[in-house]
């Protein structure tokens, strides 16, 4: 081995090092930062739990750093920060029972309506939107290949070939409405205050159609300026961009 070869492979050795020092510096300071909301929470001081929580899940998301935040927010009678919390865990766990169960329970106590969903973004929630992606990337390029190869690589025709391509085709089309309605899901959000005004125009001095509750749902149909035309079941009508939060932060 000659010396330059040695001198690399001692860099590329001390790379490594560095690269597995950094993670488990950041796996150490995330469980300690856990171990500290963990501790408030269960100690009562719930607000700074949820204040922990909140810059754990800003710097790592995860399902279930969203729903301890979620229960520490509501712990604090702050029902939309904790919907919101609930909605984006299951965002990333769809099948999360727990995440699913306090949102049915806070939702009859505050008395507040499920967002209303079209049948695609229904489907969307089956699954992590990621997963929706790859499903619709892998089999489209299934499908491709198994009609391109053959013939460029002269294979011959054969019936699995033919029932593969089927098979990603009808996959990559099955999938489309559900990557549909993950796109338009992220248009969904949640009324931040209790009393928040619903007015005609998007200005300060436009007139009060309603006023809405905290956690209300409601679709984001266009921005302007510092307002958001929502819709909600009720009504529709323009809110200030800081009183209304999106299920998928921008």
């Amino acid at each position: 081995m000659t010396r330059r070869s040695i001198y690399f492979s001692g860099r590329l050795r001390v790379i490594l090092f560095s690269l597995l020092l950094v993670g488990f510096t950041a796996q150490s300071e995330t469980a300690t930062t856990f171990g500290t909301a963990q501790a408030a929470y269960e100690r009562g001081d719930y607000a700074i739990a949820a204040q922990t929580y909140s810059e754990l899940v800003s710097n790592a998301p995860s399902a279930g750093g969203l729903l301890n935040l979620g229960n520490a927010e509501w712990q604090q009678g702050q029902v939309a920060p904790a919907l919101l919390a609930w909605e984006r865990a299951l965002l990333l766990a769809p099948r999360d029972p727990q995440a699913r169960n306090n949102l049915q329970f806070a939702r009859e106590i505050a008395q507040l309506d499920s967002p209303d969903l079209t049948w695609g973004e229904i489907a969307a929630a089956w699954l992590p939107a990621a997963w929706w992606a790859w499903l619709a990337c892998g089999s489209l390029w299934l499908a491709i290949s198994l009609a391109i190869l053959p013939p460029v690589l002269r294979w011959r025709k054969t019936g699995w070939q033919q029932a593969g391509m089927a098979l990603g085709l009808g996959v990559f089309l099955l999938s489309l409405p559900a990557n549909i309605g993950a796109v338009t899901r992220t248009k969904i959000g949640f009324v931040r205050e209790a009393e928040t005004p619903v007015s005609l125009t998007p200005t300060a001095e436009g007139e009060a159609l309603t006023r809405l509750a905290a956690g209300e749902p409601g679709r984001v149909l266009r921005t302007h300026g510092g307002y958001l035309l929502i819709q909600t079941r009720l009504t529709s009508g323009w809110v200030e961009r800081e009183k209304f939060s999106l299920i998928c932060p921008d």
